[in-house]
């Protein structure tokens, strides 16, 4: 296997062995050589794997895995898109994050994988989207023939990890009706949970969605050992709003109040997200995090977002992706039939730049983690 530059680099200051030509290097304690690997790239990582048998036992043991996670800064935008082909071939484009992404539209990295891999319970023609992304791990989902027989099927997904067994867990939230036992026309609501532990091959049923709602959205975000969900009693602009929290670990549900506007509670077509490990909310032009998971009064207020006005144009609403720590902001905003529009902001100084990418993308940071490991 061929090296990069800076592989040769780092084999070169690790190495202890002697050398003809020159004096040896000291030799350097094996308990440091963890905590040099674990700052390093995972595809740097997957090359030096061939070093030597210590070195490949040391990065391919879980326990390495998580450590290198827990210090890593190098994260990936992940963007999801559907091709259509003679190979109708879905493609999965990762862009390396940092803060000049503004100049950023052909460096990227390309994945691919084919329809025709799936097996016959899923439609050749379905369109597969992104759901979430754990520790490195994407979940990606799609149609099921199982589910086309119901009428006005609703279905909204969870993805992320249970923080007692580090179990990864798929949640389908299934809401739709059926036709009653008296054979007539008559529909009845159903709603039902299912719950697929990664490394099994089944999926539990568990306790219907609560409250006498359905959530909104495609999935639900993980945070904290939770997929939350924004949820409501109507569909419409305007109506009161909540989050619905589900417990991986418990499989238990709460309700989280969001923050509240000039005494009353947020509603104008909210949008969830994670930011900085914390559970967000965009609220109208507002964006808030919550500091203390579960605790209403730390919800506090990042910024307002900004909008390059254009008389010609109507944002309906903005998505916040990302915020660096330098507090620049990845935004997508929302145009509608006119398409998205991917922007960088700095809240504390208030500038704008444009970017070129036009899809709109999802973050997932580099790990080793193997999700059945």
């Amino acid at each position: 296997m061929a090296f990069s530059r800076e592989s040769r680099q780092t084999l070169k200051l690790l190495s202890s062995g002697p050398s003809f030509h020159s004096q040896p290097l000291p030799t350097l304690p094996f308990d440091l050589i963890p905590d040099i690997l674990s700052r390093l790239q995972v595809k740097f990582l997957l090359q030096l794997r061939c070093v030597c048998k210590s070195w490949k036992s040391l990065i391919s043991d879980p326990k390495f895995a998580k450590k290198h996670l827990s210090v890593s800064t190098i994260r990936r935008l992940h963007f999801v898109n559907y091709e259509e082909g003679s190979l109708r071939e879905y493609v999965l484009k990762s862009y390396p994050l940092h803060s000049n992404l503004a100049s950023t539209n052909t460096n990227f990295t390309r994945f691919e994988y084919f329809a025709n891999n799936f097996d016959g319970d899923y439609p050749r023609d379905s369109i597969r989207y992104f759901i979430d992304s754990c520790n490195g791990i994407l979940c990606i989902g799609g149609g099921y023939k199982g589910l086309v027989s119901t009428d006005h099927l609703r279905k909204t997904f969870g993805f992320g990890s249970d923080s007692l067994t580090d179990n990864y867990k798929v949640i389908v939230v299934l809401d739709y009706f059926i036709h009653d036992r008296t054979g007539s026309d008559n529909l009845v609501r159903k709603s039902e949970v299912k719950v697929h532990t990664l490394g099994s091959n089944i999926w539990r049923n568990i306790q219907e969605f609560p409250f006498g709602v359905f959530p909104f959205g495609r999935s639900g975000k993980f945070v904290s050992g939770t997929i939350n969900w924004l949820a409501s009693r109507k569909f419409y602009p305007g109506c009161n709003h909540f989050i619905v929290s589900f417990d991986l670990a418990k499989e238990s549900y709460q309700k989280l109040s969001p923050p509240s506007y000039g005494g009353a509670n947020v509603g104008k077509m909210p949008t969830l997200g994670v930011l900085k490990d914390c559970l967000c909310l965009t609220c109208g032009d507002d964006v808030w995090v919550m500091k203390q998971y579960g605790k209403k009064e730390s919800w506090t207020k990042l910024f307002t977002i900004p909008y390059e006005r254009d008389p010609n144009r109507f944002y309906m609403y903005a998505k916040v992706i990302y915020v660096f720590e330098d507090d620049e902001v990845v935004m997508l905003h929302i145009l509608g039939a006119l398409g998205l529009n991917l922007i960088l902001y700095n809240y504390k100084n208030g500038t704008l730049k444009s970017t070129n990418l036009k899809n709109n993308p999802e973050v997932c940071i580099e790990s080793l983690i193997w999700p059945c490991s």
